[in-house]
């Protein structure tokens, strides 16, 4: 700065207007550095004294402003560093005054609100950062409470790191980001602006990290060793890993564990964790490691491939500690790499349960009557239909199905052989008991009566009835759906069963849902009602308005493409609307995609609860019904040359892999006919002959593995649906998550590792959801101080002990002032807004580190 320069600031100080009762100005001006020394006695100012201050004279100098001259105008010159307030014999004085500087760092303090010049050293050795206007004002943007040097550091760290926060928890995640994006310029800018000593000071302080050869990298590697560590302790961990272990592990642990957690850094963590284990040579360590010792650390993603191959190898060695499986898994659940092997983990929970189920029942089903065998499939065993079937939706979104390869085959296996096998058997053989080999089976519910005995009562009390009929929607998947109604809707989802008809497919099952008195068959196949063909919707709503005239037959498609306005004037006046799905079928019935059949089943589920809540909210729904025209059977694997019989019937109406339909009863080996009369004109006899068991008949052509038409469980027990929406919002059909509390008594904290018990208040039930929290402390400006917990609260236990789980919380090692007040911060994971489900107030009194 030249003399004009300064000259002119000078003048423009004493100009100032005087405020607060100030009679003049005095202005102090401390050139530390004796820039101006020579220069000082060529300044001349209107009536403002010049004074010279030195160590020798402060007596005079405070003699002359307070007693000799108390009016002039003074400028007091010191070639001396500003003294603090407690040295300063001029204090009084220069609380009255102002100060004027010309270095620029003094003006930069200055401007922040520092008059400590202490610190000046601490800016001065960022003098290039500083001398940039865009720096500074990166550096301003930051928080600071009180400006120490160590705050100076960080947060000239922050503002070259572009870190989120003056936090050093973030500087090092911003670092090791930039790292990973191969970007070096951060790095490089804090070694340009002498940084790089401040960075590892605060990180040998902050995190224990003392290594003589510093880099990002092996501290990643310290950090993420040191975070393995205190997982578990009693792991004999490799010497070469040893050096790298700090004892300042607390900070580490809510560092690791909040980078773990923070969404928007997860990819880079993993990435990074994956570089780290494989420099580590760690897969090599961690095979070696007993999977008790293992099985909640969640560092590097080895930990979960050690988990799958073992629990792999228990499922292929027949070890039958199912329980303790389960428990794996739902401990994985809670940790960091769950969602990259999500798939992997629900094929094998569904694994797990199919064989757990086949093991209570010793692979063994008994022998009954076919009443009874109904009865059994409704109760137990479509819970194996629906365990295979979600295992296939789990492994067929597995990327490296490899690994899980042999469990399928397992699957496969059991399924096919031990389960449909046994299955076929003991159904064939309660029909063939049977005094009179018939169809229908006395006393269950027919789906040819489902419009009588189902529809026509709502139109009967006056009331409006919709009906939703799904092509294959199978009872176990209709099983799954009732409980996603009951637990998403404030109504009632009840399912029941009804026998469906012989043959089981789509032509003779949708036309046994209409209202008629009279069925028959053309030449063709067609299944006419009363004379009216029963194929397409047109038809379909002809034969319902013939029943009644305010009756309405729709598309699914043309619902879910209708806007608000256009479905109400729709329906509008109508008191009886079947609308006609086809997922599963459509999906299945095509050799191209018959593979998907599984997926097309979630499709379902889901179109049918989007249909039901827009039903509700948009039409006032108070009553829907869900059904089927048919179930089906499908395996994954090729069917063996066993499985096809060599014979088919000849001269029928229709033929398929599963049915066949002629004017005379079938003895080909390995069938089994029955007469269709309870459902035909008597004047028109026909016999639907089917394979016995899961067998097909040898028909050309690809797709033979998604089939139905016989007389399987699976094909013709047909699911039914009753929803009824609660229009008064009773309490019983109220839907709600599981309460959770915290049960330990104290609210202060007073070591750096606590443990809290937790306690879910009510056991996971129909229309009581489970409950997914995120757990951790923060202090009261939001800043987390903790380590972060996952509590899943989704026990059916009625025992209360297993509803509790206890957390371990590790705090940040810092200055915490007892007097403040800290909070543990409970989130519901699900909740869209307000995602805060409770709060407690804590004290913190832990000694000073």
């Amino acid at each position: 700065m030249n003399l004009n320069e300064v000259h002119r600031l000078l003048q423009d100080s004493f100009q100032k207007e005087l405020t607060n009762g100030r009679k003049r100005h005095i202005v102090f001006w401390y050139d530390e550095e004796g820039e101006f020394t020579d220069d000082i006695d060529e300044i001349q100012l209107e009536s403002v004294r010049v004074w010279k201050v030195t160590e020798h004279n402060l007596f005079a100098t405070k003699y002359e402003l307070e007693k000799k001259d108390t009016d002039s105008h003074f400028l007091l010159y010191s070639n001396m560093s500003k003294p603090s307030p407690h040295e300063d014999w001029l204090y009084d004085q220069y609380k009255l005054g102002q100060e004027f500087v010309t270095d620029k760092l003094t003006i930069i303090m200055r401007e922040l609100g520092i008059t400590d010049d202490r610190l000046k050293e601490a800016f001065r050795k960022y003098k290039a950062f500083f001398n940039n206007k865009s720096r500074l004002q990166s550096f301003r943007k930051y928080p600071v409470t009180t400006y120490t040097e160590e705050a100076i550091d960080i947060t000239v760290l922050a503002a070259l790191t572009k870190s989120t926060t003056n936090i050093m928890d973030d500087i090092i995640r911003t670092l090791m980001r930039k790292k990973q994006d191969g970007d070096d310029s951060v790095w490089e800018n804090i070694q340009k602006y002498d940084a790089e000593p401040a960075f590892w000071q605060l990180v040998e302080k902050y995190y224990g990290y003392t290594l003589s050869d510093k880099s990002l990298h092996s501290l990643l590697i310290s950090l993420m060793l040191t975070y393995l560590a205190q997982q578990n302790d009693a792991l004999d961990l490799p010497e070469n890993w040893k050096p790298y272990i700090s004892n300042s592990t607390t900070n580490i642990i809510v560092l690791m564990n909040q980078w773990m957690n923070h969404r928007e850094e997860r990819q880079v963590f993993n990435q990074l964790a994956k570089e780290a284990a494989d420099t580590l040579q760690a897969s090599d360590y961690i095979t070696n490691w007993d999977v008790d010792h293992t099985v909640n650390m969640d560092i590097f993603p080895q930990f979960d491939e050690k988990m799958i191959q073992y629990l792999t190898e228990q499922i292929l060695e027949d070890l039958t500690s199912y329980d303790r499986y389960l428990d794996i898994i739902a401990t994985r659940r809670r940790l960091h790499w769950y969602p990259e092997y999500e798939n992997e983990y629900k094929a094998l929970y569904h694994a797990i349960q199919l064989l757990r189920q086949m093991e209570k029942w010793d692979y063994f089903i008994p022998e009954q009557s076919p009443n009874q065998m109904i009865q059994a499939y409704t109760n137990a065993y479509y819970r194996v239909d629906t365990a295979y079937r979600k295992f296939y939706v789990a492994y067929d979104t597995i990327v490296d199905k490899e690994r899980l390869y042999a469990v399928r085959e397992k699957i496969e296996n059991v399924y096919e052989n031990r389960f449909i096998d046994e299955l076929a058997m003991k159904w064939n053989g309660s029909k063939e008991r049977t005094e009179h080999q018939i169809w229908p089976i006395p006393d269950v519910p027919q789906q040819n009566d489902f419009y009588q005995q189902s529809v026509k009562n709502y139109l009967e009390n006056g009331e409006r009835i919709f009906v939703i009929i799904s092509d294959a929607l199978r009872y176990e998947i209709a099983n799954e759906l009732t409980d996603a109604l009951n637990n998403e809707r404030g109504g009632a989802a009840k399912l029941s069963a009804m026998q469906g008809v012989l043959p089981s497919y789509t032509a003779l099952g949708m036309a046994s849902l209409l209202p008629h008195k009279h069925m028959s068959y053309t030449n063709d196949g067609d299944v006419m009602l009363d004379s009216v063909s029963s194929k397409g919707i047109a038809n379909r709503n002809q034969i319902l308005q013939n029943a009644s005239q305010d009756a309405l037959a729709m598309p699914y498609q043309e619902i879910a493409s209708m806007n608000r306005a256009d479905l109400r004037q729709a329906v509008q006046g109508k008191k009886v609307i079947y609308i006609y799905h086809n997922v599963i079928d459509a999906r299945g019935d095509n050799a191209d995609t018959e593979m998907e059949v599984f997926q097309a089943a979630e499709e379902a589920m889901n179109d049918i609860r989007v249909l039901v809540n827009r039903l509700v909210n948009t039409l006032s729904a108070a009553n829907i019904l869900m059904t089927a025209d048919h179930g089906f059977l499908y395996q994954r694997d090729r069917l063996e040359k066993s499985q096809k019989l060599p014979n088919k019937p000849e001269d029928t109406i229709v033929t398929k892999r599963r049915f066949s339909i002629s004017d005379q009863a079938s003895s080909i080996e390995g069938t089994l006919s029955y007469p269709m009369n309870y459902l035909l004109e008597k004047d028109s006899p026909l016999y639907v002959t089917v394979p016995r068991g899961i067998n097909r008949f040898a028909i050309q052509g690809a797709g033979a593995n998604y089939v139905h038409g016989g007389a399987m469980l699976q094909e013709m027990v047909i699911p039914v649906i009753t929803f009824k929406n609660d229009r008064h919002r009773s309490s019983a059909n109220t839907v709600t998550k599981v309460g959770v509390k915290l049960t330990t008594p104290t609210r202060k904290i007073t070591n750096n590792v606590m443990y809290l018990e937790f306690f879910q208040m009510d056991k996971v039930a129909e229309k009581m959801l489970p409950r997914r929290l995120r757990v951790y402390f923060a202090d009261e400006t939001g800043n987390r101080i903790s380590n972060e917990n996952i509590i899943i609260a989704d026990s059916s236990s009625s025992q209360a002990m297993e509803r509790t789980s206890k957390e371990k919380f590790v705090f940040q090692a810092r200055v915490y002032d007892k007097r403040d007040t800290y909070y543990l911060i409970v989130e519901d994971e699900e909740a869209e807004k307000n995602p805060v489900y409770e709060t407690y107030a804590f004290s913190i009194d832990i000694a000073s580190v």
